[in-house]
């Protein structure tokens, strides 16, 4: 079992950034592929990024490319997303999960609880 926490979420403005914290207990942290997933009110949720085990493969939608970075730091049992140039439409419950690379929510069987991050126009 996975227990994740996510933190750092929060109001900021148009053009601010952010950066969100995962936190990882139980489990061998190191060994899974890591993602962060979005869910806006009355929409689906929607893949944001996915991090390899080890960090050096990386994954993004394109809506955030060039935008977000994930990292992950494993002897923190942390997982992370840097968020720059935050858009409204960047609004948003984030979530991170634990196990796969997939981009299909449903894939996953880790979940945080989410945390709501709020952009202002």
């Amino acid at each position: 079992q996975v227990h994740l926490v996510e933190s750092g979420g929060g109001l900021v403005q148009a053009g601010g950034s952010l950066r969100l914290s995962c936190a990882a207990s139980g489990g061998t942290f190191s060994g899974y592929p890591m993602s962060w997933f979005r869910q806006a009110p009355g929409k689906e949720r929607e893949f944001v990024a996915a991090i390899s085990w080890s960090g050096s493969s990386t994954y993004y939608a394109d809506s955030v490319k060039g935008r977000f970075t994930i990292s992950r730091d494993n002897t923190k049992r942390t997982v992370y997303l840097q968020m720059n140039s935050l858009k409204p439409e960047d609004t948003a419950v984030y979530y991170c999960a634990a196990g796969s690379y997939s981009r299909t929510w449903t894939s996953y069987t880790y979940w945080g609880q989410g945390t709501q991050v709020t952009v202002s126009s």
